[in-house]
This record gives C-alpha cells, structure tokens and sequence, in this order.
C-alpha cells in the first residue's frame, strides 16, 4: 500500500477499512476516500482505456472538471475523484465503451416529483478563503446566506496546504498553516446561524429567469437569491508537449490532493514544470512526503514564485533549471522520464542541451485560470452578482480573504444594510496583498546587528507581504525597513533566543545565531519541517548558504521539537566566521541527468483536447485552412466536445491560435456550455435515490 505513514505537519488518524474491488481484484480502501486516492494507494496509476485509440487514462484534475478518471462504479460511470469508496463497491475500467447498467438494460423509472426551489438572501458559490470570508461578513447583519462547495468540505486548496502563509498576521492569519487557517474560517461561520453550508453540492449552471441550479447529493435544487456571490476559486491551466497525456501527467492541485488530503504517495520520483508559487510550494510538500523531487523547470529566465519558495527547494538539494522547458515525457503506458531543454529568446528548445531525468510523475503548475462561467452567466441573466478571490483575480490565498471581505461589503450596500462605500485602505491592503514580488537584495546588502550574544539572522531578501516575525517578537525589535509589509524585516535592540521568530516565518528564512556559550563557535539555529529521523542528533549533515551552496559539514548538536508549530529547531556549532551565512540543511544529492542524443521531437502529436484525443497537428492543420472559428474546429474534430466541456483545452486552443499568428479579434471563442459539469437526468426530474439524510437547511463542515 502506498500510505503515507509518517508526516511532519499533518496528523495520521485512524480509518475505518472497506473492501472494494477493480477490475475483479479485492483490494483495500478507507470508509469515503475518493476512488481515485483508493486506487493510487493501491498502486493503480491507470484507470480506464479511451475509446478513441486505447491510450490508458488516470487522474488528471482531481477537481471533478474532467472526464480522466472516469471509472464504472457499482454498473454507473462516475469520475473517481469525486466518488466515495464504499464496502463492497465493484469498480471497473472503462474500455472504449460507455456502460449504461450491468445487465444492458436501462432503467425506466416514473417517481417523478417537483424541484424545490429556494429563496434565499445571499447565494455564495465556494467556499473556499475568498467564500467564507465573504459568508462571514454576510453573517454579522443575519442576512440569509447559502455558502455551497462540491468539495466535502470547506476550506478550497487551503485544506491541501500544509505551509504557513505570508501576508498580514492581523488581516489573513499570516504565519499559519494553509490546512489551520480552513477550519478557522470554517468555524468562524458557525458563530452566525443564518449562515448554512451545504458541501458535496454542485453547481451546474446559472438561468435567465435568474435561478441558480445546484445538485445536493443527487437531489436537484433551484436557488433563487437577493444576491449571488461567485467565489468559485480557479482552475489548473495545462501544457502542450509530447506525452502530456501519459498518466502520471497531472497538475499540482491533483498531487496536494493526493498527497496532503488523502495521505496517499502518489509517486516516488516527481519533476515538476513551472516555478510559479504553485509548483514550488508542491515540491516542498513533496518532500515532506518522502518523495523524491528530482527537479524543477522554468522557462523564464528566474522563477515567478516567492524566493523564500524557491531557496526552500534549492537549500534542500532541488535542482532548479530556470531558462529551460520541458522538451517531452516518456513511457509505455505511464510517465518513466521526462527530457527537458534550455530555450532561446523565443522560448524555444536549444538543440544540443537535452537533459533526460529518470521520474514516474512530471507535476504540471505553469498557472491558474479563474472559474467565472457562473459570474458571466448571471450577467445575461442581470442577476444581483458579485465576485472575488480567483474567479475574479489570481493572487495568493491571503488577498483572496480581503478580496471576500471587500464584496460582502457591497452586497450589503447593494442590498440596503449599510451606506459607506468600501474603504479605500481596504484596497490598499488587497493591493498589497496580491503584490507581485518586488525588489531582491543581494546578502551583502541586508543589514545584520551582531553586536548582541543572541540574535536572529533574516534570509529573506526579496520584497513580498509578510510580517508575522514583526508581530511576534516579545522585545520588538523586529522591524520592517519601509512602510508597507512588503519592505524586509530588519533587527536591532534586545533579542532573548525564544525562537518566535523562527518557527513563524513561513519562509523558513530566519535563523539564530547564538555566542553566549562559545563565541569562536556559536550554535546556530535551524527551522526544519521534514521527517525527523533524517536528522538526529549527532548526524553529521552539510550545512548551506542564501545561495544553496555548501559551506561546511557539522554534527546536529540539539533538536528541539515545537510541537504546537509543527516545526523542529535543529542546532548546529560553527565557526563564527560563517555562523551568519548558515541558513539550511542539504537532504539531497544533486542528480547527474542521462545523456539524451537523439533529435528534438516534432509535437504535431500532442494531445490538446484530452477528452476526444485531438492533436496539436490536427488543430495546426484547420488553421492553416482558415478555419477561425473554434466552433467550427469543434466541429471538424470534437477539439472542446468531451467531458470536460472544453474547461481543459479551451486556453491551449486559444494559445496555438495566437502561436500560428492570428489576431485576437479574428478568432471566434467556444459557446460555453449552459451547464457546468456532466448532471444525471434522473436529478432533473427529481426523481433520484439519493435523498439526503440531514436536514439541508443545517451547517455540514469539517
């Protein structure tokens, strides 16, 4: 079984075991695990064949968006991410064939009944940072507000993100962890009781006669709200390159999916494309997870993600190849390498500077596109709608809170509760909050006061929103070097060696510097947030710079273990010349990649509608033909037809357009689909065997 036992952040709890079976093989799963995570755990990559051409299929969004894992569950085709194991559950591939019931025989059923429709104050759709935010806001004026998710829980990714966040501590709980930070916005809600979450509940699509859609446990509801807050969060955005579509390809949301909800190892060896946030916070937590991260890509000529992100990966022995892309996946029937290449000014692979890497997963983050279907549909229905976090703007988890803050602002303006318009700090501070990174410093520019016997040592050198080390410390002598949260923190005044400091710093970009004992060889200290055993006291380890460089090798001389932080202070004695440079603990040995001599390959057969198996050369073809229109593409080759109702290939077709040199305003975009995700008939007639057991109109969280 491929568990994860051991977990530096997360808690292991005990689970109730059932039986199911794949493809006629018994095997075990958890009570209520997604199949998908049953299957991974079991070490099943591939889940179905495609109708098409028999390519295996497996996970790819673990979002419930895209047909990839479709799987015949119990005689019914379903999406194995989001469908509960359950005790004796037969499940099977599917194998070129859609299957309507075991015995080839449908159904008839005539128990028809009549569609509750609902009226409701506020409809907000997500329930992720942004939602609940907004819910909360919502709640303090006992407005009647329905906050819905499709997941089984509230929290959006942040329930996938074992890292302390950056930011403001008083505006977005800066300095705690992603998974803490969805139960306190989870519990915040429960304070107002007009506030009701139901989880497990779709959306499918927004009605001119202003009704909201929405599917509960198989059971079809129509919502009819005052006000509609679209708070529906963003999905992964993919990538062209031959083998994309081996299993084994996915994004980053489905991995931390995976990894850090379902506790399943979803690989042993990862490389990962993109240095976005998103990619570098994944390889971090791949490493917490026992996994190999055998390197990271970026095309740009420096990662666009937090340095404190990036050096994360760097200090731990991560290769980072920025100013290269990946050229082309390999492997029969999923990933078992990945060839990656240095580009020239146009982003083009340099021939001569391939670089082959033995891997069984390649983790695609190269960004996110928002989820805003709902708010344009309620648009052309001139709905009461509102929207923020990433369906309106992409930006960290941080500003998507503000940003929910701010829209309950106006709903409640717009529905007569209060009369101020929105504050203009409110702004500023979500402007800041979703900064971009500003200036980097070099070392030798950052300020260091080492007059004292104790003192802290700051390795963050790059300008992003994040105070918490200037909240926490005890004497204050924390300070920032400018006006805004973005400027760097700086030390000067009394420091006492409690570590606060330290442990809060989501960067893991502060260390202590401690002479009181033995100035020539003072002890620093180190935040350490892996698995423990690799670093016991008296194991000799190589210690790293700023840069990631080696400096020197020393025993581990204490281990101090914050339990209520989750994090491990690990002491070191060093020579005090190089007692400030100190920052990190190398885990990993940089791999030597194979030598790759063959020709680079032409990617006319790489797959961009992943659902109907339409190629890059198909799609080049048409174009070349005139064909503008991506309807009429849709047509000629099913490119935007399949399950996922183009939410996958829409942005790539739109991308090779602009790549073979159309203009924008030439090109004819996909008519959107009225309804959202794939919904049983039998939920439209209201005839469903799926009614809920709990009161719908009570709190379901965590």
């Amino acid at each position: 079984m491929k568990r994860i036992k051991k977990h530096p952040v997360l808690e292991i709890k005990e689970r109730k075991e059932v039986k199911f079976s794949f493809d006629g093989k018994e095997l075990t799963a958890f009570d209520g695990e997604m199949i998908s995570s049953a299957l991974f755990a079991n070490g099943i990559r591939i889940f179905s064949y495609h109708k098409k051409d028999g390519a295996p299929q497996g996970i790819f969004c673990a979002n419930g968006q895209c047909g990839q894992c479709s799987v015949i569950a119990d005689g019914k085709t379903v999406k194995a991410c989001v469908t509960p194991v359950k005790e004796g559950m037969q499940v099977k591939p599917l194998r070129g064939k859609a299957v309507l019931c075991d015995d080839g025989k449908l159904e008839i059923r005539n128990d028809f009944e009549k569609i509750e429709e609902i009226d409701i104050d506020v409809l907000v759709l997500g329930a992720g940072p942004s939602g609940l935010s907004c819910a909360f806001e919502l709640g303090k004026f006992n407005l009647d507000v329905l906050l819905i998710d499709d997941k089984d829980r509230p929290g959006g990714k942040l329930v996938l993100q074992t890292h302390k966040f950056f930011g403001s501590v008083e505006d977005c709980y800066a300095g705690t962890r992603g998974i803490d930070i969805a139960y306190k916005l989870a519990e915040d809600i429960k304070k107002y009781p007009s506030i009701k979450l139901w989880t497990s509940a779709v959306c499918i699509g927004v009605f001119s006669d202003k009704k909201v859609g929405v599917v509960k446990n198989g059971v079809y509801y129509l919502i009819k709200p005052k006000a509609f807050v679209v708070a529906a969060g963003a999905r992964e955005k993919t990538l062209m390159f031959p083998g994309n579509d081996l299993p084994g390809v996915y994004g980053a949301g489905a991995f931390q999916t995976l990894v850090n909800r379902d506790l399943v190892k979803a690989c042993e060896r990862i490389f990962i494309v993109g240095g976005g946030n998103v990619g570098l916070i994944a390889g971090y937590h791949a490493i917490q997870a026992g996994i190999k991260v055998v390197g990271l890509v970026e095309a740009a000529p420096s990662c666009g993600g937090y340095k404190v992100h990036e050096d994360k990966l760097r200090r731990l022995g991560v290769p980072i190849f920025t100013g290269h892309t990946i050229v082309k996946a390999e492997g029969r029937d999923s990933v078992e390498s990945v060839t990656i290449a240095a580009v020239d000014e146009k982003f083009s692979p340099i021939k001569g500077t391939e670089k082959t890497f033995k891997v069984d997963t390649i983790l695609v983050a190269v960004g996110l596109n928002p989820v805003n279907e709902f708010y344009s549909q309620a648009i052309e229905s001139s709905m009461n709608v509102f929207i923020c976090g990433d369906a309106q703007e992409i930006a960290e988890a941080s500003a998507a809170m503000f940003s929910g803050k701010i829209a309950a602002h106006k709903v409640l303006k717009n529905l007569g509760f209060i009369t101020s318009e929105v504050p203009k700090f409110w702004f500023d501070k979500l402007n800041i909050l979703k900064s971009r990174p500003g200036k980097t410093f070099p070392v030798e520019e950052l300020k260091r006061d080492s007059k004292n016997k104790v003192y802290p040592v700051f390795h963050c050198r790059q300008e992003i929103p994040c105070n918490p080390c200037v909240t926490v410390c005890p004497k204050k002598s924390i300070k920032l070097s400018g006006d805004t949260i973005m400027s760097i923190p700086e030390f000067s005044g009394e420091c006492i060696g409690c570590f606060k400091c330290l442990v809060i710093c989501p960067g893991l970009a502060i260390t202590i510097v401690d002479k009181r004992k033995d100035e020539m060889n003072p002890i620093v200290y180190v935040p350490y947030e892996n698995e423990g055993t690799l670093l016991e006291k008296g194991r000799k380890v190589i210690l790293v710079d700023d840069y990631g460089k080696d400096i020197c090798e020393s025993n581990v001389e204490s281990v101090l273990n914050m339990k209520a932080e989750n994090v491990r202070v690990i002491g070191f004695s060093v020579p005090a010349s190089i007692c400030e440079k100190v920052v990190s603990v190398r885990l990993f040995d940089i791999e030597n990649p194979d030598k790759w001599d063959g020709e680079l390959p032409s990617d006319d057969g790489t797959i961009i509608c992943r659902c109907e198996r339409v190629t890059l050369g198909e799609i080049r073809k048409l174009i070349k033909q005139g064909v503008r229109d991506l309807n009429q593409l849709k047509a000629l080759t099913r490119a935007g037809m399949g399950a996922c109702g183009s939410k996958t290939c829409n942005s790539l077709l739109l991308a090779i357009m602009k790549r073979e040199g159309i203009e924008p305003q030439k090109i004819t975009d996909l008519t959107k689909r009225p309804l959202f995700v794939e919904t049983e008939f039998a939920a439209f007639a209201g005839s469903s065997d799926k009614k809920e057991k709990e009161d719908k109109t009570s709190f379901s969280g965590f």
